[in-house]
């Protein structure tokens, strides 16, 4: 079994807080014996950092889950120039290990899209390849859906981004023909050559512990924790 696992997007807003909601209560549902750890490198605005210490027993500090934090819902480079701070890259790198080094597994959620800024110069593509986190990759279902993942598994590719699949998720309730006629299966894999690992159905309640447990079991598993 891996040690980490990057949950990532084509953007912001297509369920990389759902997946990983949902992979952290197939976790401690199943895997009760091995620790979980949960890391947002950069958090901009209110939100998960907050979502996973209330409603998961992480046993880990806010600074733990996120050791930088900006107030603006903004680009993390944006954000830290309003503020007039800076992002220190070596600071979030020495926690992740810390991390690492206490826990058996580590989710990390990505920020935005993989081509999203993180710094001036760096994206979550290089933070992705330079931490050799192994990915996987949100697609929402709605129109648009196909080039977004074309474009992101290419940008993975370009910058070595070892990209394990993609999963699709159904932002706003959907059926299948909305699934099959925004994000066809056999076209995305036809095109990315990378494999989609499940289908997230639209959740009403993100704190159904549950419903989030058993979505995750649908999901190829095998592969997002081997």
């Amino acid at each position: 079994m891996k040690k980490n696992l990057l949950i990532a997007g084509t953007d912001t807003n297509v369920g990389k807080t759902v997946l990983t909601s949902a992979l952290i209560s197939y976790w401690q549902t199943y895997y009760l014996s091995r620790s979980l750890g949960v890391f947002k490198p950069i958090q901009t605005g209110i939100g998960d950092r907050e979502f996973y210490s209330e409603y998961f027993a992480l046993n880990q500090s806010l600074q733990e889950i996120n050791p930088i934090h900006f107030e603006a819902p903004l680009a993390p480079p944006i954000a830290a120039e309003l503020e007039g701070k800076t992002i220190d890259l070596k600071l979030v790198w020495s926690q992740f290990c810390q991390l690492q080094q206490s826990r058996d597994f580590v989710l990390v959620e990505g920020l935005g899209g993989l081509g999203s800024p993180v710094t001036a110069e760096l994206t979550v593509a290089d933070l992705a390849r330079d931490w050799h986190l192994p990915t996987i990759l949100v697609v929402p279902v709605r129109l648009g859906a196909i080039a977004q993942a074309v474009a992101n598994v290419a940008l993975a590719r370009q910058m070595g981004v070892f990209l394990q699949g993609l999963i699709l998720n159904c932002v706003e309730p959907c059926s299948e023909a909305d699934i099959e006629h925004w994000t066809p299966i056999h076209l995305i894999e036809s095109l990315t050559q990378i494999p989609i690992l499940g289908i997230l159905p639209h959740l009403d309640t993100p704190t159904d512990r549950e419903k989030l447990t058993q979505m995750a079991s649908n999901l190829n598993l095998e592969i997002i924790f081997s």
